[in-house]
């Protein structure tokens, strides 16, 4: 199922940007984000999908989904 399937109400472009950048954003965008709510983001930084997980681990947000590709994207719910 892609991201996009799963109802992500927020999408957040990182491309173009490096390491530590879409984290850095996804962090400053989540926090607007009520509990529960989802968000799409979209890096193409190597280093995103690892930086992304641990990011989950520690924060507690969840990751829902990642999808590689040319443009990877992730789905992260808000704890």
């Amino acid at each position: 199922m892609s991201t996009a399937e799963q109802g992500a109400a927020t999408t957040l472009d990182c491309t173009g940007l490096r390491c530590p950048m879409p984290i850095v954003k996804l962090g400053l965008a989540i926090r607007q984000l009520p509990s529960g709510a989802r968000i799409e983001v979209r890096a193409d930084d190597p280093a995103f999908e690892p930086d992304l997980r641990a990011w989950a681990r520690q924060t507690g947000h969840l990751l829902l989904a990642f999808e590689p590709g040319t443009v990877p994207r992730a789905l992260v719910q808000k704890s």
